[in-house]
């Protein structure tokens, strides 16, 4: 393909019917004044689209525009380019051609881009039109900082080397933002935060340190590095975190806060000492994301109706329950943002606050200083409130104080650690909380899960395996062969994994006066099988199947979290 040339880009809209002599003079006006490029002054200034451009220029120059948003990506072809020359050109290897390369570019007119590429691929480019922040939105997905993160680690090690060096100035040392050390654990946050990661592991092996994510529930490796860094990587998190740098044999948590992208993330850190020295785990909470509505979980709409019903009581105990990183915490918050009203007093105990929710009074647990869960909860039910949100049931103390709360005209929501909605009253009796308190305190328990939803971009027909055919027959019967599934192979909109997102699995407990009566009978059994016969057909098993029938999960999705429920 031949050499691109410059062209206006003014007079070109113009010709194109894009925008009129009167938005151009308003742009130059804007642009003098600014110094921006006339292109972003446009968009900005809602004249003209950014896709909108990039066809005027494809249309132009005779080659074609691509939409980044629908194009399957190969990983392994877009890194012809190194992540840095990407992101300096603006431009991106989209597929071979034999001896040529399919190369998108942001602005295909930048004859220094062209030229720079074209020296670092060796190869001819055959040119196509990407808008900038699609390209963008590509190169944080397929490069996932990974270069940049092991060049960091490299830099460390090197600026490490093989004496011994006094760890501690790293914390101490003016000007500390330039330390390779500091840019590394930057690179690491800001990676996590554009992949969507909810933790981060740094894990010190005998030959290596491995950093992972844990994306849509499931672990990635980042990269590997040298494991000369693990110590100084740990000294920087425990400073910034407040932890004792000199306890190294037992394990510390604590929390601090970083800022990526103009947003604030709160992360809570546990370290742990392990065979090769101290690994370390952390929790990313954005403090920018907003709150999920009821309707946007993935409930089911009969147990949404009913949820909506309830909260809005004056009295009475909700629990949501389920494992660690379920998402408890997220639907008891959906549903606090239902019920918040001027008129309504509302205040939180929580360790940590995970979402911030005006007009709520949030308290952070600190046992350091024992402001613990039942201290703050006794003194918050001083405090005149309608609604109390107590972060988790983790004692006898804590859930008597909140089932107390519950008889005497409070709302009080709350998580606990149960498999099942059927086993959560069960529970509570065994952390010895009396039983007419349980009956008479309890409305409703709310389980769930997260399972993940097949990649939109990749997403296709699936062909179920004997084991899938053999788990649908027992759930469906005869019908099973009646239904399609879906399921996603891996692409760069996915990285490769076939899902994207994660959607809630449900199943509802309502304490009905013959659930309540068998609540208050001596054999627990009784409670059991009142409970499953109010929820006949309606578990997290059926919920997970709803999902796949829906073409929304996968079939493997649905029996993996379905086995976790049945454990």
């Amino acid at each position: 393909m031949a050499r691109p040339e410059k062209i206006r880009l003014g007079e070109l809209l113009v010709q194109q019917s894009l925008i009129t002599e009167d938005q151009l003079r308003q742009a130059l006006e804007e642009q003098k004044k600014s110094g921006r490029k006339l292109g972003r002054v446009l968009i900005d200034g809602k004249f003209v689209t950014e896709e909108g451009i990039s066809q005027a220029m494809a249309k132009q120059l005779g080659i074609p525009y691509i939409n980044l948003r629908s194009y399957n990506l190969r990983p392994n072809t877009v890194r012809l380019l190194s992540e840095a020359q990407a992101r300096r050109f603006r431009a991106m290897v989209l597929e071979e051609r034999g001896a040529a390369v399919r190369v998108g570019l942001a602005d295909p007119t930048d004859l220094f881009a062209y030229d720079e590429v074209s020296r670092a691929l060796k190869r001819e480019i055959e040119m196509v039109v990407l808008t900038e922040s699609q390209l963008l939105e590509a190169i944080d997905r397929v490069y996932q900082r990974t270069e940049e993160i092991s060049g960091l680690a490299q830099e460390l090690t090197a600026e490490l080397g093989d004496v011994a060096i006094d760890l501690g100035a790293l914390g101490i040392t003016p000007g500390l933002e330039e330390a390779p050390v500091v840019k590394l654990l930057q690179s690491v946050f800001e990676a996590a935060v554009q992949v969507g990661a909810s933790d981060v592991h740094i894990e010190p092996q005998e030959k290596a340190l491995i950093i992972r994510f844990r994306v849509d529930g499931i672990l990635h490796v980042q990269t590997e590095a040298d494991i000369k860094i693990a110590s100084a990587l740990l000294l920087r998190l425990k400073l910034m975190s407040g932890l004792d740098i000199s306890e190294k044999r037992l394990p510390q948590d604590g929390r601090f806060n970083v800022k990526i992208r103009n947003s604030t993330v709160d992360v809570r850190i546990s370290t742990m000492p392990t065979q090769h020295g101290e690994s370390a785990v952390m929790r990313l909470l954005s403090q920018s994301g907003g709150l999920l509505g009821l309707d946007k979980l993935g409930m089911p709409p009969r147990i949404i109706e009913r949820v909506r019903e309830l909260i809005h009581h004056p009295s009475g105990m909700v629990l949501v329950t389920g494992p660690t990183g379920s998402g408890k915490t997220t639907t008891l918050y959906a549903a606090l943002s239902e019920v918040n009203t001027p008129e309504k007093k509302i205040i939180t105990v929580e360790d940590p606050v995970e979402y911030r929710l005006p007009g709520i009074n949030q308290v952070q647990v600190n046992e350091k200083i024992e402001l613990t869960f039942d201290r703050v909860l006794r003194s918050a039910l001083r405090q005149d409130p309608d609604i109390v949100l107590v972060g988790e049931m983790r004692d006898q103390v804590t859930a008597e104080i909140g089932l107390r709360a519950a008889m005497t005209g409070h709302m009080v929501f709350s998580t606990l650690h149960t498999n099942d909605a059927v086993s959560t009253p069960v529970r509570l009796l065994d952390m010895g909380v009396p039983r007419y308190m349980v009956a008479l305190s309890l409305r409703l328990v709310l389980a769930q899960r997260l399972v993940r939803v097949v990649c939109v971009h990749c997403a296709r027909s699936h062909a179920l395996t004997p084991q899938e055919h053999e788990w649908l027959r027992v759930e469906l019967g005869d019908a099973a062969d009646r239904h399609a599934f879906r399921s996603g192979p891996g692409c760069s909109n996915c990285n490769g994994t076939g899902y994207a997102g994660r959607t809630g699995i449900y199943e509802m407990l309502e304490m009905t006066s013959r659930v309540v009566e068998a609540a208050n009978h001596d054999d627990p059994r009784a409670f059991v099988v009142a409970a499953r016969e109010q929820m006949a057909g309606h578990t997290l098993k059926h919920d997970a199947l709803r999902v796949a029938l829906e073409g929304r999960t996968t079939v493997e999705e649905a029996m993996r979290v379905s086995a976790q429920s049945d454990e």
